[in-house]
């Protein structure tokens, strides 16, 4: 009788403007203000024009959302651990056969 039926994007409406988390609006806001900071100290060759952008550039990057997982941060994390986990990760897919076991 409780038959609820869950969409897809329900996890949407727990974040921030339904895209960020708060770690990465602390990401992005940090960024956003350094950079506003750094655009009040003097300069003006394009090289330091780029060096004071470079950190909202930066925090855009990873607040960016990726297909798959929820932004570039989430996804350099995951390759992190999983590049430093000791397991040994073998791949049995779905297709796959196998000689060795029964043909019953």
């Amino acid at each position: 009788m409780n038959n609820y039926l869950i969409p897809a994007n329900s996890k949407k409406s727990q974040l921030i403007l339904n895209l960020f988390r708060p770690i990465d609006l602390g990401i992005l806001i940090g960024g956003a203000a350094i950079t506003l900071v750094m655009l009040f100290l003097p300069g003006d060759s394009l090289l330091w024009l780029v060096a004071k952008i470079l950190p909202v550039g930066i925090a855009l990057l990873l607040v960016m959302p990726m297909p798959y997982y929820h932004n570039v941060l989430v996804f350099l994390r995951e390759a992190y651990l999983f590049a430093s986990s000791q397991r040994t990760y073998r791949w049995r897919g779905w297709c796959a056969t196998y000689e060795f076991e029964d043909k019953n």
